[in-house]
């Protein structure tokens, strides 16, 4: 759906996409798995939930749950009567809200709708880039994690840290037959990923420089320096490369 004459038209969307924000034009997208069964006048669509996935009892049985979903006007239904759709699935036109496809489905088909999103517009101007490219920018976007249960760990509830954190102080708890912390795998735009780092010297260097360093004076913090642009701020190594366990 990207346009215009050349690619800079197409930035303002790459920028929505891994900031992750709510996209303009947006598509309605199918909460749950089943087959359609009619499309109204009006632009709604009726779709018979499996019963496999959810039943609504009855005095006489068991009845099938039916969900509506409006249409926005000006955008294509991509749907017909009769197709079995999935959670996730875009029922007209439009973009989906990475969250909400993410909530819908999960990480794998999330990512890869990102890339094919980005890829969209650089092909849609002549311009070729490796999916490579793309997946590290993802993979960044999926790093963190929300603190459901603390366990026995110093986390809070609510809290976002890295993954790589987490499993590392999970692992130590495991190690003491300590009772975990328990996360959930959660979507995050660049800049968000890049304030919410373990290092407060990685994160000052992007944005809120001194809101971060004060935080981190009250709180005590100390880097660990285990990223590479906050080793290259102080002017150290950076942790990477043949030397780099020696």
């Amino acid at each position: 759906m990207a346009g215009g004459g050349d690619i800079t038209s197409g930035l303002p969307r790459v920028q929505e996409i891994f900031e992750a924000r709510e996209p303009r034009g947006r598509a309605v997208i199918s909460q749950v798995e089943g087959k359609v069964i009619g499309i109204a006048s009006d632009r709604t669509v009726r779709i018979s939930v499996r019963e496999e996935s959810k039943t609504k009892a009855t005095k006489k049985g068991k009845k099938q749950e039916v969900v509506e979903y409006s249409m926005p006007q000006r955008m294509a239904i991509l749907v017909n009567v009769g197709d079995i759709v999935l959670p996730g699935q875009q029922l007209c036109e439009g973009y989906a809200d990475l969250k909400e496809l993410f909530k819908y489905t999960d990480i794998e088909k999330t990512q890869k709708y990102i890339i094919r999103e980005i890829q969209k517009i650089y092909v849609s101007q002549g311009a070729t880039i490796h999916d490579k490219h793309v997946e590290v920018i993802v993979k960044q976007m999926f790093s963190r994690v929300k603190i459901k249960n603390s366990g026995d760990s110093s986390f809070v509830p609510g809290e976002i840290l890295e993954k790589a954190r987490f499993l590392e102080v999970n692992n130590l708890l495991k190690k003491e037959n300590k009772k975990l912390a328990i996360g959930q795998p959660i979507l995050l735009g660049m800049s968000r990923v890049a304030l919410s780092t373990d290092s407060f010297l990685s994160a000052a260097s992007f944005q809120e420089t001194s809101r971060i360093l004060i935080k981190a004076a009250i709180e005590g913090k100390e880097d660990r320096l285990k990223g590479l642009k906050e080793n290259v701020i102080i002017g150290k190594l950076i942790p990477a490369g043949t030397g780099f366990k020696k």
